[in-house]
């Protein structure tokens, strides 16, 4: 225990790490922070890393809570905290002679990486820094440490904009014909620094603090402030991280990678994050400081010789340049990475040829990466089978499930550049993060070029499908962000002349304009002209075997909403287990068909509907044989007709008379049919089950060519299909006695004359209130429940799918609701009437089948409950069936 924790009889705020001992260890996250908890573990652990202390998370929760004020207690134990690294450093806070110099940086538990503020060499000011120069022998290290300093806090505590200061620094090497910042002298560092302290003084109305205390506390503060900006709450919405757990705050004595050339900074990660190759991975530079490997202004050398081999540098690397150091860090990474049981992300500084680790944290990584990290692992005995598939989250997949760009493409390549994140995008230019916004809005695929971005970009690099920086390397903002977000990415690509202002890039020669159509070819590291051929993924190796530890695991079945051969087959080859929902109305709208249809809907009797019914039976029936052929024994859930007949009639005029012309159907019969049908509120009209009760003849065809594809697949084939007739839209238990009636009495009918039969069920899908409340008494009938939690979401909440873009987003940021009801299911609502229809379901018909065949089926966290509520299946699309796999593995392992 520390001196700090002796003295500590009050709430306790303040935590100590470093110095040979730490208060607090890796599983005190929640508390810490991510980086707070690690650097305590890191310490326990006995690797180097500088002595500090951590300030909680409860009290960021506190400052809010308190009107952005801080508990009463706290600065008391921040200046014990301050005390006991004065005595284990040898220095003092504010002493000019021997002076203790402070980073301040964010650690929210979850990471974050970019999002919020940091501030190096805190505590220097004209005294210290005098001080440091003393003790260090090197004004120039002193003095450029102080510039960094005001740089920083100007920026991020004093909220002066970043780019006064580098305007400042480019016109003062301009001016004195210096290319890069390491040929500037300590004397030239003075200078900048007076300009820097004149700019302070004129944008802000006063100088610059001097006091160490004050800069501690605006640090801080600026810190805690940081986790409500927002580049952070666009990223905790878009990575579902709650606003209430707060950041903690790190304070951790300096060590210095700016002290010359036996000095140097990086980050590197201890396997490959793009692909989860097991290689060390990663980037410094020497002389510098952190800040710099990331901020894309100077171009970082990778690690080692190998990594330096794969890419094509002709940069020194760190194994070449501080061999000794290069082997500890090594010894360091297999530590951490064997102690935390997963791919590290490590922060270093070499001070003098001393090694310092600054962070650990389990490393972002692509879904790719994730994918073969976790395989590997599993291989190796580091982790075991069910915690592979834990590794991986669901929606990631989403990343492995889409085309790249074939290998026989023409490439017209415009520039090579660094492979910072794979997968292939094409899309239109844009140079700013707004526009990107604003174009992805109105339903352009854009790619974001920029010379380097940075966290205010976060919400044009969601919006687009791809990023290009001509600054940056392997581990700058763009490359790490872009990763996260599974978005390709291609850095550091110099050879770009970015003219923002002109909308145009040039590059050789060549000139590409804002709006021109380029690619991106992540993980090749190039940018190509036009819009290049792209194929479909290998869904074997690791993903096939990954997919098999997770089927040996989950309970739940998953099925696929399709009615398209290709979407069936699609759905198959990523592991359907059946078909959950097959929208037969989808059928209707084929050219060959559709004048049928409309014919039907014209029709004045049942003599007439019935004739144009039997013209669609052939045709419904082929579909089916094909489903069913393609599906072979897997169950295939049909719903029969659903939407209400105006929606396959032309409205417009020019449309009518078109329509007329090319069917040689009456226009003026066609625009008065049209009038007839038409509804104020066609999803609460004449739809569903209510045209099978006016309209018996369409679901009497319909169940007709169901059984007779099923029986002919049987006969032509080794397979026995299940067909499931689902009925929709039920509301009462009569609708549902009604069509199930009938639908048998076609049965019986369809397998007398065939001399044969086959097994099938017939149930209904949930999606009203009143079919989930009555649900036992439609259970006498329905042998199984869909619950179609699209329209039960509508008519729970009241709220049209169609219309509620144009509040949702303001009811999410206000908390209303968490998350889009029709992305994410609501648990509270809709899901009380799903377990409602499942206990109620169950009572009456205890081995009802029970699945969902809403969007929700796809979304991992709408699955898990769907496992918990009891269901036998999720349905969703084609292809996040992998991640309904996968997300129901998850559902097991995690309850």
């Amino acid at each position: 225990m520390s001196k700090l924790a002796e003295q500590v009889t009050d709430v306790r705020w303040v935590y100590a790490f470093g110095g040979g001992d730490s208060d607090g260890e890796a599983s005190m996250k929640n508390l810490l922070g991510g980086k707070g908890a690690n650097l305590a573990e890191m310490a326990k652990l006995g690797l180097p890393v500088p002595p500090g202390f951590t300030i909680t998370t409860e009290v960021c929760t506190e400052y809010y809570k308190l009107g952005e004020k801080y508990p009463d207690t706290l600065a008391g134990q921040v200046e014990a905290a301050l005390i006991d690294l004065e005595e284990k450093t040898g220095k003092k806070f504010g002493e000019a002679s021997n002076p203790l110099l402070v980073s301040v940086r964010s650690g929210a538990r979850a990471s974050m990486p970019g999002m919020m503020d940091t501030v190096l060499n805190l505590g220097l000011n004209d005294k210290t820094a005098e001080g440091l120069a003393e003790l260090s022998g090197d004004r120039r290290f002193a003095f450029d440490s102080y510039r960094r300093f005001i740089q920083m806090y100007s920026n991020v505590v004093l909220d002066l904009p970043h780019h006064e200061f580098e305007h400042i620094l480019d016109t003062y090497k301009e001016q004195n014909e210096f290319d890069v910042d390491t040929q500037l002298s300590a004397d030239d560092w003075m200078d900048v620094i007076k300009q820097y302290k004149a700019a302070v003084a004129k944008l802000s109305d006063k100088p610059f603090p001097e006091d160490p205390m004050e800069q501690l506390w605006g640090a801080v503060s600026a810190v805690f402030g940081s986790w409500m900006n927002d580049r952070a709450i666009l990223y905790r919405k878009l990575n579902d991280i709650p606003q209430e757990w707060g950041t903690a705050v790190n304070v951790q004595s300096m060590v210095f990678g700016n002290m010359g050339d036996t000095s140097a900074t990086g980050v590197a990660f201890t396997r490959d994050p793009s692909t989860g190759e097991n290689m060390f991975y990663g980037e410094f530079l020497v002389n510098a400081q952190g800040e710099d490997v990331v901020a894309g202004i100077r171009t970082p050398a990778p690690i080692s010789k190998a990594r330096a081999a794969k890419i094509n540098s002709d940069l020194v690397s760190l194994e070449e340049e501080m061999p000794a150091v290069y082997n500890q860090l090594i010894e360091v990474a297999q530590t951490l990475e064997s102690h935390y049981r997963d791919m590290q992300d490590i922060e270093f500084t070499v001070e003098n040829n001393i090694l310092y680790m600054l962070q650990t944290r389990n490393g972002k990584r692509t879904a790719g990466a994730a994918l073969k990290i976790a395989v590997d692992m599993a291989a190796e005995g580091l982790i075991t089978e069910k915690e592979a598939v834990l590794r991986l989250e669901p929606a990631q997949l989403d990343q492995l499930l889409h085309p790249t760009i074939s290998p026989n493409a023409t490439r017209d390549m415009l520039v090579q550049g660094l492979p910072a994140s794979p997968g292939a995008a094409v899309g239109k230019v844009v140079f700013s993060s707004d526009k990107a916004a604003e174009m992805a809005a109105d339903g352009h695929k854009v790619i974001l070029v920029r010379q380097e971005t940075s966290p205010e970009d976060i919400h044009g690099m969601h919006a687009a499908q791809a990023i290009v920086t001509s600054r940056g390397g392997m581990t700058s903002h763009a490359a790490v962000v872009a990763r996260g977000m599974g978005r390709p990415c291609v850095c550091g690509a110099g050879e770009m002349q970015i003219k923002e202002a002109e909308g145009v890039f040039r590059v050789f020669g060549r000139e590409v304009r804002e709006g021109d159509v380029i690619t991106v070819d992540g993980a090749a590291g190039q940018v190509l002209m036009g819009e290049v051929d792209m194929i479909e993924p290998d869904l074997s190796g690791d993903f096939g075997q990954l997919m098999e530890w997770a089927d040996g695991v989950r309970t739940l079945k998953v099925r696929t909403n399709a009615e398209t051969p290709e979407d069936v087959r699609t759905a198959k080859s990523f592991g359907a287990e059946g078909i959950g929902l097959c929208r037969t109305e989808h059928m209707f709208f084929d050219a060959e068909r559709i004048p049928v249809v409309r014919a039907m809907i014209l029709a004045s009797d049942t003599a007439g509907r019935k004739e144009a019914l039997a013209k669609l039976l052939p045709f419904q029936r082929e579909d089916f044989v094909e489903i069913f052929s393609i599906m072979e024994d897997r169950p295939c859930t049909i719903r029969l007709l659903d939407p209400p007949l105006h929606e396959f009639l032309p409205h417009t005029d020019d449309d009518i008379a078109e329509v007329a012309k090319g069917t040689g159907l009456d226009a003026e019969d066609l625009k008065a049919r049209a009038e007839e049908l038409a509804e104020s509120n066609p999803m609460l009209g004449h739809r569903g089950c209510r045209l099978g009760i006016t309209y018996p003849e369409i679901y009497e065809m319909q169940a007709r060519a169901i059984f007779e594809a099923a029986l002919q697949v049987a006969k032509d084939t080794s397979f026995k299909p299940v067909p499931e007739i689902m009925i929709p839209l039920v509301g009462t238990k009569k609708e549902l006695s009604i069509l199930k009636e009938r639908v048998d009495a076609m049965a019986k009918e369809v397998f007398a004359a065939a001399g044969t039969s086959v097994d099938y069920l017939v149930g209904t899908m949930i999606e009203l209130p009143r079919a989930a409340l009555k649900a036992g008494e439609i259970a006498e009938d329905a042998e199984f429940f869909s619950f179609g939690t699209n329209d039960l979401t509508q008519t729970a909440l009241g709220i049209s799918r169609d219309d509620a873009g144009r509040f949702l987003t303001a009811y999410e940021d206000k908390g209303i609701y968490e998350k889009d009801p029709f992305v994410t299911l609501d648990q509270e609502g809709v899901g009380e009437l799903v377990k409602i229809g499942v206990e109620r379901g169950k009572a009456t018909r205890p081995d009802i089948k029970l699945g969902i065949c809403g969007e929700h089926g796809g979304d991992p966290a709408s699955v898990i409950f769907c496992h918990n509520a009891g269901l036998n299946y999720v349905s969703c699309s084609p292809y996040r069936v992998p991640i309904a796999r996968l997300a129901a593995a998850h559902a097991v392992l995690k309850s």
